[in-house]
Formats: structure tokens, sequence, C-alpha cells
């Protein structure tokens, strides 16, 4: 490290103000300050509080705590491949088709958004933030295995770009930037990541007989039958209970790579409510709205989707990563404490009002959210404001 440290100083000056690439001094101090703990201060006048936190702390807590979903994801890209196909895999082969697809993602989505980061950042003369840290994370974990890699670097630019900075960059965006480039796919390219095809399946393309790869939320707003309320029945004949409430909960079914896992997202949120990164009051409301919602569903729908029990809607799609790693994102999401109940009840009520009414969107968790990102403010508003009514009122009596 001493030997990186040297190298950064001896061409610092080339960067600083007068130097022939001072434009892009602020390219420099994004590699620097990434790999060193930064030289400045705040002012020494006046009360200061000390705190071991800072961004780049807080994004790299989130980074950790997604860790469990990502290997997972890339052990379940492999296992998957495997089942489809009727082979049989060992643990590092699994593991070895995992990396081969996903790795390539990660690469992409980081190597276009920092790109962007940077041109806007030498553009605008400001330093480059870590808010992109986490994002290049998300967006791979968000994808199914088998997207195609252009489009991933479209989604990311796209995203980076229109959702966060048009906006003013880092902490200025109104939406989550992660689901805004899954919403530009899901809605452009909509044949690579509607759910139909999620499972990557190398050169052959050979499955075993009956074989879809359909995710369970497509297959169940598809279902006409009581097969709904009968997941052992979902692919019979290539996997017998693969759609089980327990293989959904432990995640080893087809899927996006780190959303399938609600084993893996609530080990991620065990970490962010522990370090006090994520708030536990937005991810319980999200998961007591969705069953709540499932359970009023259940009470007075009559169609097959409707009868779905409420708990399965919990461990299926990417209603438990949204909770932990969406819904939470301290930017968009609401900032009171009253508005953080409220926000994730909605969120997760409003992901099975579209999934039971809206089965052309049968993820309903990205569309809740952003919608919910849109609100946010206001219902901040409101509970600020009810606030202020009742202190004036105490005040008066």
């Amino acid at each position: 490290m001493k030997f990186l440290r040297k190298q950064l100083d001896s061409v610092k000056h080339n960067f600083e103000k007068g130097g022939k690439l001072e434009k892009y001094y602020f390219a420099y101090e994004a590699f620097d300050t990434f790999l060193f703990s930064p030289n400045t201060t705040a002012e020494t006048k006046g009360a200061q509080i000390r705190d071991a936190i800072d961004l780049k702390r807080l994004m790299m807590t989130v980074i950790i705590a997604m860790i469990p979903c990502l290997i997972f994801g890339m052990w379940n890209v492999g296992h998957q491949h495997f089942l489809a196909t009727g082979k049989t895999g060992t643990f590092g082969g699994e593991i070895m088709i995992g990396l081969i697809k996903v790795l390539p993602i990660i690469v992409v989505s980081y190597g276009v958004g920092l790109g962007i980061e940077f041109i806007f950042s030498t553009i605008r003369r400001h330093p480059v933030n870590e808010g992109f840290l986490v994002t290049g994370m998300l967006i791979p974990l968000v994808m199914p295995p088998d997207i195609p890699l252009w489009q991933v670097a479209v989604a990311t630019a796209f995203a980076v770009v229109i959702g966060k900075e048009a906006f003013g960059g880092t902490g200025m965006n109104v939406v989550n930037i992660a689901l805004t480039a899954r919403a530009f796919l899901y809605f452009a390219y909509p044949s690579q990541i509607s759910g139909e095809v999620w499972t990557f399946l190398g050169a052959e393309k050979a499955t075993v007989s009956g074989y879809s790869g359909a995710t369970p939320l497509a297959i169940a707003a598809e279902s006409t039958t009581d097969v709904v309320t009968n997941f052992n029945a979902f692919g019979a004949g290539w996997a017998d209970g693969i759609y089980s409430l327990w293989n959904m909960f432990l995640g080893v079914i087809p899927g996006s790579i780190g959303e399938t896992s609600t084993l893996m997202c609530l080990i991620g949120a065990f970490i962010l409510v522990a370090t006090g990164v994520g708030s536990w009051k937005i991810i319980v409301s999200v998961f007591a709205g969705a069953w709540g919602m499932g359970l009023l569903l259940n009470m007075l729908g009559s169609s097959p989707f409707t009868q779905l029990p409420a708990h399965y809607h919990l461990v299926m799609g990417g209603l438990a990563f949204g909770a932990v790693f969406m819904a939470t994102d301290p930017v968009t999401a609401a900032q009171t404490e009253t508005g953080k109940w409220v926000y994730g009840l909605l969120i997760g009520m409003f992901t099975i009002l579209i999934r039971v009414f809206n089965p052309a969107y049968p993820e309903g968790i990205m569309l809740a959210i952003l919608f919910m990102n849109v609100f946010a403010p206001l219902i901040d508003y409101f509970v600020v404001s009810a606030n202020k009514k009742r202190r004036i009122q105490r005040a008066t009596v």
C-alpha cells in the first residue's frame, strides 16, 4: 500500500490547480479516496461531532450486506443450469457457471456507471461520490442471468443519466437508480426480463422435457386452476417440488440473480439493521403490508391468484430483496419515523395489488417502490404538518 500511496503522490501535482491534467482532478481524487482515507478535515473551530460513518463506509456496509445474495445467486445460476439441462453438476461446477455469467454483468454495470460518473464529474467540476458503489452491485442482482450485456450497459446508462445526473447527482435522485434500470429494460426489452426465461442454458439450449424457465410469479399469474395453492405441482415432470414454500424461501428457483433467496435477503437485513444503515421500520412494514393485503384478497377474491396464501407472496419474486435493499434507500425513502411506516405499508400493499390485478406485471415490488419513491416527500410533508398542528394545540391549551 505504501508503494501505491507513493505513486499517487508522485502524479498528484499534474491534477492540481495549474497542472496539465487539472480538469481531471476530481477523477484522480475519486481513485485516491477510494483507496485511502482522505487527509482533509472539517473546520477546527466550534463544536465537532466525531463519527466513524461517512458516505463511503455506509455504502460499503450495504455492499457487505448484499454479499450473501450475490454468492447464493451465483451458485443458483449454476444449479438451475444443471437442473434445466438434466445433468448432474458439482458445487464447484455450479459456482463456476455462476461466475462466468454474473461477473461480466457486474463488470459492465460498474464500468458503464462509473464511466458516466467520471464524465459528469469532469464536466461539472465536482467530486465523484460513492453512491454508485451500491447501485453498481444492485443492478446486476436484479437482472436475470441470461440478460444480454449490451442491455445491461444501456439500462445502466439510462438510469445514471436520466434517473440520477439529470437531478443533480448523488443524493438528488427522486427514484431508486437500480430499479430505474430494471424498469427501463422491463418496458423497452420485455422479452428478456418478463419472467418467462430466467435460466442460463448454455450453447446447447437442450432442456429436460417440460421445462419452461418461468418464475413462480409468471406461473401463478397465468394459472387458471387451483394449482396456485399447490406449488408442489409446479414443474411436475421435470423438477417435482421445486416451487415448494421451503424452496422459494431458500431461493433454489429460477429468478433474478440476487432476488430468489428470502433467507439471504434476511441475512442482509440483519446486517443493515444491526449497523444502523437500514431502517427496520421500512423492512417490517413492507412485509406487513404485503401479508395484510394478501390476507384481505384471500377473504374477498375468487380468482386463483387472489386465493394464493398470503405467506407465499412474502417468498415469491423480489419482495424480500426490494424491502431490504431498495425500499430502505435513504435518498428516495420517507425520512420521518411515522412516514417510514406509512411508506413501507403502502409499498407492500401496492406490490400485491399489482401482482394480482395486473398479471402483465407480476413483479409488483418494482413498480410499487418506484411509485412510492415519488410520494415519499408528500408523506413526510403530511407527517411534519400533523406534528406541527399537535404542538401548536398543546402550546395553546
